[in-house]
């Protein structure tokens, strides 16, 4: 099991400034802090989101994450009964202007939600072939078919 002690050699040196400090009052001795390591898995995965991914998969990846909040659910579920404004959708989820507005935006990058001006107010509308869209490269990416 070299992997966890490499980690672990890896986290010592990332974290050593943090673990050892010198609080105020004393003579200079270092004191260990009430903190613990990052656990090698939390590090690996630290590492994974730096490596650079393929586009594909990111592209796929940003279209899973946008479903994968209870409240960005409810927002299309809504909009799967038709085109609603942001006010009928800030009334409909319960949540302040601003965290719709950002769960749109999310939406939006996913290619799941469009929006339009409609003079003062944002009607958003589903976009309902994004998700056969997404199907079907998930299946030519993963070669099912």
């Amino acid at each position: 099991m070299t992997a966890p002690a490499v980690a672990h050699s890896i986290n010592a040196a990332l974290y050593k400034r943090a673990l050892l400090r010198s609080p105020s009052g004393t003579t200079g001795r270092p004191a260990r802090r009430e903190t613990s390591l990052p656990t090698p898995a939390r590090i690996r995965g630290t590492i994974a989101s730096i490596v650079d991914q393929p586009d594909d998969l990111r592209e796929i990846r940003i279209f899973h994450k946008a479903l994968a909040d209870v409240n960005r659910l409810r927002i299309v579920r809504r909009l799967a009964d038709g085109p609603a404004s942001v006010g009928e959708l800030i009334d409909h989820v319960g949540l302040s202007q601003p965290l719709v507005s950002h769960h749109l935006r999310r939406l939006r990058e996913a290619g799941i939600v469009v929006s339009r001006r409609a003079g003062r107010e944002t009607i958003c509308s589903l976009r309902p072939e994004a998700f056969g869209e997404v199907a079907e490269r998930e299946r030519a990416i993963l070669g099912m078919g």
